[in-house]
C-alpha cells in the first residue's frame, strides 16, 4: 500500500538523483516516487528507470514551479511530500513533516535553520521576504523559500492555477494556504550542500518573489496592502496642507491630488475585498 506520493522536480540532476533515489527507497519503502524530468539533457530519465522510479518528462524546460504541477496532478494518494532533487533535503525529515499533517496541519514546511541556508546576502533576503509575507498572512513564515513540504493533495491541487511556473512555487502555495484558513506548520530541517549550481539567480528572482508576494497578498488580503499606502498618502496630505496653511494661508492643488489618491487607493482596496471574496468562493468550489 502506497503511503504518500514524493515529487522530485528535476532538471539535469542525473548525477544527484543517482545518490537520492536509492537514498528515498531505503528510508520509505511504501511511498511512491515521481521525477519530472523538466527538458533535461543529461540522463535524468535513464537513472530513473535505473531504480525503477516514474519519470514523467517535459518535452523542453516549463520552469520548476511548471514540474511541481505536474507532478501534483500526477500524485493519485492523499499526501503528497515535494523536495528538490538536487540533495539538499534529508529524506529522513520527511517524516517529521507527515506527522504533522496527522495532527491536524494541511501542510508541513521543512524551515532551514539559517547556519545551513546560502550566503549572507541570500539570507538577508529571505529574512525581508519572510517578514513581508508574515505581514501580508497575519501568520509568522520562519522560510518563505523552502520547496520541501509536505500537503494533502487535494488541498493543494486547489491552488494548482495559482502557481507560477518559475522558482517561486512554496511563496505562492504557502501564502495561499495561510490566506485560506488552512493550517500550515514549520519543522526546523538542516539543509545539506546541493550538488551542482543553483539555477535560482539572486536579483532577477527576488523581484519576482517580492512582486509574488504582493501579488498573492493583495489577491488573498487587499486591505493590508490598500489601507496602509491610503492611510500614508492621507497623512503626508494633511501635513502638507497644514505647512502650507501656516506658511502661505492657503488649500494647494498639491495636497487635493493627495488627498484624491488616498481616497482612491482606499477605494480600490474595497474593489479588491469584493473580488478576493469571489476568489474565496472559487477555491472553496475547488475543495471537493
Amino acid at each position: 500500500m502506497t503511503d504518500f506520493t514524493i515529487v522530485l522536480p528535476a532538471k539535469n540532476e542525473a548525477k544527484n538523483l543517482r545518490k537520492l533515489l536509492p537514498e528515498i527507497q531505503r528510508l520509505h519503502q511504501h511511498c511512491e516516487i515521481i521525477v519530472v524530468d523538466d527538458g533535461s539533457d543529461d540522463d535524468t530519465a535513464a537513472v530513473c528507470q535505473e531504480f525503477s522510479v516514474a519519470c514523467h518528462r517535459h518535452p523542453y524546460s516549463l520552469g520548476n514551479g511548471a514540474a511541481i504541477k505536474s507532478g501534483a496532478r500526477l500524485s493519485q494518494t492523499d499526501i503528497t511530500v515535494f523536495m528538490d532533487a538536487d540533495g539538499q533535503h534529508n529524506p529522513s525529515d520527511i517524516r517529521a513533516l507527515i506527522d504533522q499533517l496527522a495532527l491536524g496541519h494541511e501542510m508541513a514546511v521543512g524551515a532551514r535553520t539559517a547556519s545551513t541556508q546560502a550566503s549572507l546576502l541570500r539570507r538577508l533576503g529571505n529574512l525581508i521576504y519572510n517578514r513581508l509575507a508574515s505581514y501580508m498572512t497575519g501568520h509568522s513564515i520562519p522560510d518563505l523559500t523552502s520547496g520541501f513540504r509536505a500537503v494533502r493533495t487535494r488541498h493543494f491541487k486547489r491552488f494548482l492555477y495559482l502557481l507560477p511556473n518559475g522558482f517561486s512555487y512554496p511563496t505562492t502555495s504557502t501564502m495561499a494556504f495561510f490566506r485560506s484558513g488552512l493550517p500550515v506548520s514549520y519543522v526546523a530541517v538542516s539543509a545539506r550542500e546541493r550538488g551542482g549550481k543553483s539555477h535560482i539567480r539572486l536579483v532577477r528572482d527576488g523581484v519576482r518573489f517580492l512582486m509574488i508576494i504582493l501579488r498573492v497578498g493583495i489577491l488573498f488580503s487587499p486591505m493590508r496592502f490598500f489601507l496602509p499606502v491610503s492611510a500614508t498618502l492621507f497623512v503626508i496630505a494633511c501635513s502638507y496642507y497644514g505647512y502650507t496653511y501656516f506658511t502661505s494661508h492657503r488649500l494647494t492643488n498639491m495636497t487635493v491630488l493627495l488627498m484624491l489618491a488616498s481616497l482612491l487607493t482606499f477605494m480600490m482596496g474595497i474593489l479588491a475585498e469584493l473580488i478576493s471574496a469571489l476568489h474565496y468562493k472559487e477555491a472553496d468550489l475547488r475543495r471537493g
